[in-house]
């Protein structure tokens, strides 16, 4: 199997702002990950990322907020996505 591309998208939120998810299907897990999903979702304000959420190789499923690491609990990709856009909307309510 090769890796499939499920989401590459860009949504822009204001004149300044941006959501990117980038998201796909791998034929083995990521190190640090026990799924077969690699991907990085990142909301971006004016050239700065505010809120990421991705497993790269050896640190596993994590999000960046506020300038802090935290694991992530991967559940699913529709979970995923769902969790990243609440936290979307909770920075947008902030704002």
């Amino acid at each position: 199997m090769k890796a499939e591309a499920l989401a590459h998208e860009r949504h822009v939120l204001a004149e300044d702002t941006f959501a990117e998810i980038v998201v796909w299907r791998v034929p083995h897990s990521v190190r640090g990950s026990t799924h077969r999903f690699k991907y990085r979702l990142a909301l971006i304000v004016a050239g700065e990322c505010v809120l990421r959420y991705d497993n790269e190789a050896g640190k596993g499923d994590h999000r960046h907020a506020r300038g802090v690491e935290t694991v992530y609990a991967f559940s699913g990709y529709e979970k995923l996505l769902a969790d990243f856009w609440a936290d979307v909307e909770a920075w947008r309510q902030r704002k």
